[in-house]
């Protein structure tokens, strides 16, 4: 009997136009993890995070994937705790259009590289959860925003499999309530891990507890389910594009956010320098002798 003929599978249009943009590489290129403002950056596109996210999984690998803006490298001046996350992480990605329009400027990011962040790339996240039948559990908001949000995505995307667990609960190594969480994440065992409870004690818990967590896929991933569940509004994506998101956002909570944006960047100033400096002589390049 002759062999029938394949079945032809159709492709969704959010991959058709992922591929149609860019191919898929398999592995990073050495250039694109780059050093801006003193710290290691993987100058990726949305779509390689996940690539990358994929492959990790399919290898049954515990990663960790962060990501850095000017609030990040503030406080990691400050914190052990902030570094000592960021040398773990597997893969950190560039939440901040002014720094990657800094990193053009420097010449770091000629190849036209995204930014890269929640918002960025949900969509498409959350398409191949359903695909795979994954399991995501998200640690961080309220309890009522966890409910919610879980509520919504499930009732969209019905192949996944979500849990979520408030982040209001003891995150002292050791304790009770600490103990509480890793035992429901340990029974849960995702594939995807997303913790978000604002920076920096999000990635203080994830590598406090890194030794207990599964081997899955682990995000700092901020207000991530507060949007989801509609607790919070996303900006327009064309403010993303422009590189005014943080505008909308201080315009909405300036109280919270005035010294994110308007203080703490001065306290960078010598990093900056540095690297228009650096940039400066290897545009000139070695002087004669």
């Amino acid at each position: 009997m002759a062999d029938s003929a394949p079945i032809k599978t159709r492709t969704p249009p959010a991959d058709r136009r992922s591929k149609a943009r860019q191919p898929f590489r398999r592995r990073r290129r050495p250039q694109e993890r780059v050093r801006l403002l003193g710290q290691p950056v993987d100058l990726v596109r949305p779509e390689e995070v996940l690539h990358h996210m994929e492959r990790w999984i399919a290898e049954g690998r515990q990663t960790v994937f962060a990501n850095h803006n000017l609030h990040s490298l503030s406080l990691m001046r400050k914190s052990a705790s902030m570094r000592a996350f960021y040398e773990r992480a597997d893969l950190i990605e560039l939440d901040s259009t002014p720094l990657m329009a800094f990193a053009r400027l420097i010449g770091l990011n000629s190849r036209g590289f995204h930014r890269c962040t929640y918002l960025d790339w949900r969509d498409h996240f959350w398409s191949l959860v359903n695909r795979n039948g994954w399991r995501v559990m998200y640690v961080g908001g309220t309890a009522e925003v966890c409910q919610v949000a879980v509520e919504r995505l499930t009732a969209r995307y019905p192949r996944a499999v979500i849990e979520a667990q408030d982040g209001y609960f003891d995150v002292t190594p050791g304790s009770e309530g600490n103990q509480a969480v890793l035992d429901r994440v340990a029974a849960f065992r995702p594939q995807i891990l997303f913790v978000g409870m604002g920076m920096p004690r999000q990635e203080e818990w994830i590598i406090a507890n890194i030794d207990s967590l599964p081997p899955a896929a682990i995000f700092s991933v901020g207000a991530a389910f507060d949007y989801e569940a509609g607790a919070q509004k996303t900006a327009p994506r064309w403010m993303g594009r422009l590189g005014i998101e943080w505008l909308y956002r201080l315009t909405a909570d300036p109280k919270r956010l005035f010294h994110r944006y308007c203080i703490e960047p001065w306290s960078l100033i010598d990093l900056i320098w540095a690297d228009v400096w650096a940039a400066t002589r290897r545009r000139v390049g070695p002087s004669r002798t």
